[in-house]
């Protein structure tokens, strides 16, 4: 799979439409951990999230396949950045959501013209769902990850990461469908074999670390989590697990008081509010600090999509 020079058309396809995101250096996380400690934060990108990137990169190389409508499926981030590219584009498609879909970011698909429709289930099922739906429609499906094009897009923070920081040792990531760390990863260890990529997931729903550990895409039971960009399950057959097989080195599981603590932490120390999956890698690298002792850390802060309510549960 030649993702790498799929993730370099993608840098100067949609260089002009994203933002370069802050790599911003965290004191405090660096004295916990004994390392040098940096947050991408993603959560200041369009949309709030990364997800703009791989939907950028899908709409501009296939503008013209997707003028009469398409499907896709998210739990909010990936609706988000779709429903904004589709309208700036002038196209319009239909999102499939979980009917467990956060208020806040349902609210924001809203906001961009989207057409929803709600089924029962976690998102895996719900991707399931809507790709069947497209078939039966003969409608384009857009994965939110199980897509060329989607994850070369993701990548594309590599591409700003390794230029402005190329001493990076190890990449620390929030990892549910596996598209963000997977095209990370794939750009990284491109140009610096020796970097460790380390993919993190709540205890209540982590089926990428327990497929790769079984050699194959095995169905795990999910719990409610505070990372809802991350939870549920992983489409069959999907580019994205072979990807991590390859190039994600580690990972590691977080429980929902950590995950709780850390999107505290970066209302406290850092003056930022962040969604769960956010928050997931930060848990992972307080939890395991021996891990990144003297070494270059790079968190990735994937998104800022959280509702007022889970800000409240959070602070008290």
């Amino acid at each position: 799979m030649e993702i790498y020079s799929e993730i370099l058309k993608a840098e100067k396809r949609i260089k002009k439409y994203v933002r370069k995101t802050p790599l911003e250096f965290s004191s405090y996380l660096s004295k916990l951990c004994s390392a040098k400690v940096y947050l991408k934060l993603e959560s200041e990108q369009l949309t709030g999230s990364f997800k703009i990137r791989g939907a950028f990169n899908k709409f501009l190389a296939h503008k013209g396949r997707l003028k009469n409508g398409f499907i896709t499926a998210s739990t909010g981030n990936h609706g988000k950045a779709v429903g904004y590219v589709s309208k700036l584009l002038g196209l319009k498609g239909t999102v499939f959501v979980p009917e467990t879909v956060a208020k806040a970011k349902l609210e924001a698909i809203q906001y961009y013209g989207m057409n929803i429709e709600k089924h029962a289930g976690d998102s895996g099922e719900v991707e399931i769902h809507a790709r069947n739906i497209a078939l039966e429609r003969n409608t384009p499906f857009i994965s939110p990850y199980n897509d060329l094009h989607i994850t070369a897009g993701q990548g594309t923070i590599g591409c700003e990461l390794f230029a402005e920081f190329p001493s990076t040792d190890i990449v620390v990531a929030c990892i549910g469908g596996g598209g963000l760390i997977s095209g990370i990863a794939s750009y990284m260890k491109s140009k610096k074999k020796e970097i460790k990529i380390i993919g993190c997931e709540p205890k209540n729903s982590c089926e990428m670390s327990a497929s790769i550990k079984a050699g194959k895409q095995v169905f795990v039971k999910h719990k409610p989590t505070l990372s809802d960009g991350s939870a549920g399950g992983v489409e069959p057959d999907s580019i994205t697990f072979d990807l991590c097989q390859k190039y994600v080195d580690d990972y590691l599981q977080v429980s929902e008081l950590a995950i709780k603590k850390s999107m505290f932490l970066m209302i406290d120390k850092h003056k930022k509010i962040v969604e769960g999956a956010a928050a997931v890698p930060i848990a992972a690298l307080l939890a395991n600090k021996k891990m990144f002792i003297d070494k270059n850390v790079v968190v990735i802060i994937s998104g800022a999509g959280v509702g007022i309510e889970t800000i409240r549960k959070v602070m008290d």
